[in-house]
């Protein structure tokens, strides 16, 4: 079954708007796992708007599922990420001041980059993963960069669902297909919740792994987090 990751740059968020250290990350991280979650994910941004860098130093000694840093591959995000070592890295090409991914990698622009950088990380024993669109040939080039997983960006997806959910999922499930003969694994986020999550894991062959945060913790808000883990847990188990 394909594995849920928490994302929980928003409980950071909250935390950050008041100061202190209410709500606290590190307990959220652990709860999140005693709740059923089978890895946490955290996006550190150069402005440490929501995790900080020392956040992801305290989860790193927590975390007892999968621990996936995203970020950008700038030299201060991977001295970070070299020194936590986390499970996975995922590499967005996100500018400094994006307020959220929105947007793949260019594999073809940026191969020779890509490749210098996923080399380094996994002769550090990292696996990487590279926040990709469903371009058939930007997944190939992602392969050639020697990345061992990709993760679809679904805001498209999310976007046309409500509309038609067949249309929306079609582009997603060619990109898989060509991602797996390639050999690369199957990740996906950004913009999947309780409507979508079910229609999109059913659909989409060798899937691995999804990150959701802004949904599940908003979500959280009404149904408490350890329900709402459960419910999206379910919802995978529709596969």
């Amino acid at each position: 079954m394909t594995r849920l990751s928490v994302n929980i740059n928003k409980i950071a968020t909250l935390r950050n708007a008041r100061g202190g250290n209410i709500p606290d990350v590190v307990k959220a991280a652990i709860n999140c796992e005693q709740y059923g979650a089978e890895g946490i994910t955290v996006h550190p941004r150069p402005d440490e708007r929501h995790i900080r860098y020392r956040d992801v130093h305290d989860l790193k000694k927590v975390v007892t599922t999968e621990f996936n840093i995203e970020g950008y591959p700038s030299k201060k995000f991977l001295d970070l990420v070299s020194k936590v070592k986390p499970h996975q890295v995922t590499l967005v090409p996100d500018p400094p001041n994006a307020l959220t991914s929105s947007a793949g990698w260019n594999t073809i622009r940026h191969l020779d980059f890509l490749k210098e950088v996923i080399g380094n990380l996994q002769k550090q024993g990292i696996r990487t993963s590279l926040f990709m669109e469903t371009d058939p040939e930007m997944i190939r080039k992602a392969a050639e960069t020697g990345t061992d997983r990709i993760e679809f960006y679904t805001e498209p997806y999310a976007a046309e669902y409500p509309l038609d959910r067949d249309q929306a999922i079609a582009p997603f499930v060619k990109a898989a297909e060509v991602a797996h003969q390639k050999g690369l694994g199957i990740n996906a986020g950004h913009d999947l919740d309780l409507d979508n999550l079910a229609f999109f894991a059913q659909n989409i062959p060798h899937l691995l792994e999804v990150s959701i945060g802004h949904a599940l913790i908003s979500d959280a808000l009404y149904y408490g987090l350890e329900n709402t883990i459960q419910m999206y847990l379910r919802q995978l188990k529709k596969q």
